[in-house]
């Protein structure tokens, strides 16, 4: 293959970002250990039926989570049926629902278990303000709900309740019109979870066979980090904790002043908004960061949709640019109803295109006050769950090297020196990321 280079663009390097590495030794022993602490284990009874709520987020080492659970359920002699708890995601169908899990590796042969996935849900009350509670109506129907979700800060949620278990009992299993009630409200209330979680929470637990949760939490290298099985009176005085540990373990950009944002691919299995808006600073705004939040990124530039989204682009809308290969790909009824059950509808709107990378650089180039390629501040990353190893413009080459301007948190390298920016033949990125 033919490499070019335009003289025009910023020199880059490679950097290495040193993140604590916490990834448990053994994640099957960690569920079991966690799962004979609870009172769970002692509880469950030979012949009774137990629904595994698992939703749709690309949770770090999701298989092994769910197959270690189903077998612990199997030893005991009960019946584990996995349901998908994730409010209108797979295009807000039964059978998207399940092609979603499935896609994730939760598939019937590898679990050793049925997959039941239904739209239809119970009302099992109203709240104060008049939310009907939905419930799945599988799950209800079972003698025990364990619920499966990672804990971690929310891409538009802010308060003590964000990505976790509270919320996937409310919208996971809430299913399509759960999910539209919940953020019709979330949206009343500033996108704050709280105040509905301390009241319906408890509510959905009296009324529903809800026996557990299984708590995930990952560092920075997208491992698993933490497995905790919590108690279901006790979702709302763990997760707090669980979110701070979360929130702390989190990778982060390695600057605050970023000019262009290069991103390889966003998708659902990434974050809700395809990218995390908590690493690229744009969770109190699609376009901007609010004056408290960082990084200050000016540009977003999205190169393709993941394989495991499934044309899912919702969060393109957060980009500036994106590259004509994500337009094509876009799967419009999934994000459409995504973003609209959401109230996000801006995060499907499609950006700038072009058809190839150089072209959409030397735009982003022209849509800054900076002159000299030397200036520019641009950072090129796989996603936003990999920050390990990342590109940067020479605009940071002195910053890395001399130790200012960068976080002190985090030990940092630069890989080899500068070079130019390599191209193919159509004018596309030649030395980026191996998947």
């Amino acid at each position: 293959m033919n490499h070019h280079v335009d003289p025009a663009l910023p020199r880059c390097f490679r950097l290495q970002q040193f993140f604590a590495s916490q990834a448990v030794d053994d994640i099957r022993q960690s569920v079991d250990r966690s799962i004979q602490a609870s009172t769970f284990s002692s509880r469950l009874r030979s012949g009774e039926s137990v629904a595994i709520a698992v939703g749709s987020r690309g949770i770090a080492d999701l298989p092994t989570i769910v197959s270690a659970l189903v077998d612990f359920v199997k030893r005991v002699g009960a019946v584990p049926v996995i349901v998908p708890a994730m409010g209108s995601h797979g295009g807000a169908t039964a059978e998207g629902q399940a092609a979603l899990l499935r896609s994730l590796g939760v598939e019937e042969t590898a679990m050793g278990c049925e997959i039941r996935s239904s739209m239809e849900t119970v009302v099992i009350g109203a709240s104060r303000s008049g939310i009907d509670v939905h419930f799945d109506k599988i799950a209800s129907q079972l003698d025990h709900v364990v619920i499966v979700n990672r804990i971690k800060p929310h891409t538009r949620l802010a308060g003590r309740y964000e990505s976790g278990l509270a919320k996937m009992l409310l919208i996971g299993l809430g299913k399509h019109q759960g999910a539209i009630r919940y953020h019709h409200a979330m949206a009343d209330a500033d996108y704050c979870l709280d105040s509905m979680a301390n009241e319906i929470v408890p509510m959905i637990c009296a009324a529903a066979p809800v026996s557990l949760g299984l708590a995930i939490v990952e560092d920075a290298f997208d491992q698993v980090s933490h497995v905790e099985a919590v108690e279901a009176a006790e979702f709302l005085s763990v997760e707090p904790r669980l979110l701070s540990m979360a929130r702390e373990r989190m990778p982060r950009l390695p600057f605050d002043d970023v000019d262009l944002l290069i991103v390889d691919r966003i998708g659902k299995e990434i974050s809700g908004t395809g990218m995390d808006t908590n690493v690229v600073g744009r969770k109190w705004n699609d376009k901007v960061a609010a004056e408290n939040e960082f990084p200050k990124v000016k540009q977003i530039y999205v190169r393709d949709l993941s394989e495991k989204t499934a044309g899912n682009a919702a969060g393109i809308g957060v980009a500036e640019f994106c590259h004509r290969r994500v337009v094509d790909k876009i799967d419009y009824d999934k994000t459409r109803i995504n973003c609209l059950t959401s109230m996000h509808a801006s995060a499907g709107a499609v950006p700038i295109h072009f058809e190839s990378d150089r072209e959409a650089l030397v735009a982003a180039m022209g849509q800054v006050g900076k002159r000299n390629r030397e200036q520019l501040r641009w950072i090129w990353i796989r996603d936003t769950l990999h920050l390990s190893e990342l590109v940067c413009s020479e605009a940071y080459w002195d910053d890395v090297n001399s130790g200012s301007g960068v976080s002190k948190a985090v030990e940092q390298k630069p890989i080899g020196g500068l070079e130019a920016l390599s191209f193919d033949a159509a004018g596309n990125l030649s030395n980026g990321f191996d998947f």
